[in-house]
């Protein structure tokens, strides 16, 4: 929201946050900027939920329309489930990432060297996996990779914690939807589940957010609102998180403020046949705090993701994300793919000036200061 204070950000009637990430247990959450620390064992996702259906209710003996962001801190690291949830998943076997291998390095089918020209003769696999970018197998090799995770915690150990802190979130879910159920609200209550990042468990040997592959660009979304969507419509276009604030406002018969970029959805979520975007962009800037993954800009289609990495030496990415959607096989030196490397490529740039991106950001390193992803002095 801005800062880590967890001081009250406006724009709203009813405000609670932490400072930073906030703690699983025994919270201390700044209420209408009241800090009140809590005891006796209390778990953060059901405070919050707690607090949510509170809120709720009181609109609703009002008469009151509502709106509520329920943002959970589970499921952030270091993490740690409600004790009812402790070791639940303990001896659990995982199902591991396809891509849980990579990057590997030397090529399976070598180059030959033709003796009349000098030149390289490649076989068939010099484009696959071995092409993966140098940041990537160092990525794989610091605490945000599957070998050394988080500083040497075991990768499977932390993948099972996580899943047994996220049982709470889903109980949230579901204590939110009985409420609304029980109480006559479901009807005329949009309800929006999404994450506010995707997150990589293993795929390409990584773990964390940032990079343009799938599993980290790519968040879960659901909408559920029963007086004006048929159940069980799947959109295939391309929503991004800008277009959240523009849908729920034409929910409420109101037009999107002039500085949204984003579109309302809910003609697609209707079934509507109209025109909308073919293409995403994305853009990442080096962080001190996360030196393995460095700056990067790419470009999504509904069938080729194209990417570029600045201020490092290494390979470019370039997927063809129908016939790979592991993203297994970088085919950036692919002579059939050169044309629409080149376009995709130019399409980026186009975008970068349209949107001040050619202006790289250096974020400061030193404390104090408002920026929670910059923590110390250096």
């Amino acid at each position: 929201m801005g800062n880590d204070s967890g001081a009250p950000q406006p724009g709203f009637d009813h405000w609670e946050g932490f400072k930073g990430q906030g703690e699983y247990y025994n919270p201390r959450i700044n209420t209408n900027g009241e800090w009140i620390q809590y005891k006796d064992s209390t778990y953060v996702t059901d405070l919050l939920t707690d607090h949510a259906l509170k809120f709720i209710d009181e609109q609703r003996q009002e008469g009151k329309p509502f709106f509520v962001y329920l943002s959970h801190k589970g499921v952030h690291d270091n993490f740690s489930a409600a004790k009812r949830h402790k070791d639940c998943y303990k001896d659990k076997e995982l199902v591991l990432p396809a891509t849980i291998d990579e990057p590997k390095y030397g090529l399976t089918n070598p180059p030959t060297i033709d003796p009349k020209t000098g030149k390289a003769a490649h076989g068939k696999d010099f484009y696959g996996e071995e092409m993966k970018p140098n940041w990537v197998k160092h990525q794989r090799e610091s605490w945000h990779g599957v070998d050394y995770s988080y500083h040497g915690r075991p990768w499977k150990d932390q993948v099972r914690k996580y899943c047994e802190t996220l049982r709470s979130v889903d109980e949230s879910i579901g204590s939110v939807m009985d409420y609304l159920e029980k109480n006559g609200l479901a009807e005329n209550t949009l309800v929006i589940y999404m994450g506010d990042n995707g997150f990589a468990w293993g795929e390409h040997g990584l773990i964390d957010k940032r990079q343009f592959y799938e599993e980290s660009v790519r968040v879960p979304m659901l909408v559920w609102a029963p007086s004006i969507l048929k159940g069980g419509t799947v959109v295939e276009q391309m929503v991004q998180n800008v277009d959240v604030a523009p849908t729920i406002l034409a929910c409420a018969g109101l037009d999107k403020a002039e500085q949204m970029v984003g579109y309302s959805f809910l003609p697609l979520l209707e079934g509507q046949d109209i025109p909308w975007r073919d293409r995403i962009f994305y853009e990442y800037y080096w962080e001190h705090e996360f030196p393995q993954t460095p700056t990067m800009h790419g470009v999504r289609t509904d069938r080729y993701k194209y990417i570029r990495y600045h201020g490092v030496w290494d390979t470019n990415e370039f997927y063809d994300l129908a016939n790979d959607p592991d993203e297994r096989h970088n085919l950036i030196a692919s002579p059939e793919h050169q044309e629409t490397i080149k376009q995709l490529n130019h399409e980026l740039y186009d975008w970068l000036e349209s949107t001040d991106g050619m202006r790289i950001p250096l974020k400061r390193t030193e404390r104090p200061h408002t920026d929670h992803r910059n923590q110390g002095y250096y």
